[in-house]
């Protein structure tokens, strides 16, 4: 059963293959965003796909246990972890770059990596729409 969640998927190669692209706009575009070659980039780009669907995981399931909350304090504690996951998941990311690549690539500040991760979220649901879109093929003509 493990091994099934930890097949990977074609998506996310995808997702991988995106956030290459985004990092490396990033490095171009951003002189606080740093990698020091396109190996560290894909190695980045590898941990934040990690990173960012463990982040995700937490927030569905606090999102969950705000919904199916039934008392104040429950939908308060559930609010608290909500608003904490928010910014913390931001410094999860730039500690966790640092711990595994330490000074090989520098994401920036706080301001950065809530840009990169906005835009990363943003590239990637774009991009898994265009694939799951469907194919329109023209119409042959008689």
């Amino acid at each position: 059963m493990v091994a099934d969640r930890m097949k990977i998927r074609a998506v996310d190669l995808v997702d991988i293959l995106v956030y290459v692209v985004v990092l490396g706009l990033f490095v171009q575009l951003l002189p606080q965003v740093i990698s020091e070659s396109f190996s560290m980039t894909l190695l980045t780009a590898l941990l934040m796909k990690v990173a960012l669907e463990i982040i995700l995981v937490a927030k569905r399931r606090a999102v969950s246990r705000l919904t199916g909350a039934h008392t104040l304090s429950a939908r308060v504690i559930a609010g608290v972890t909500i608003l904490l996951l928010l910014p913390g998941s931001k410094f999860v990311i730039l500690w966790a770059t640092e711990a595994a690549f330490a000074g090989s690539v520098s994401l920036g500040g706080f301001y950065a990596v809530t840009f990169l991760v906005i835009t990363l979220t943003l590239t990637r649901f774009a991009v898994r729409r265009i694939l799951r879109a469907p194919t329109r093929l023209v119409a042959e003509t008689p």
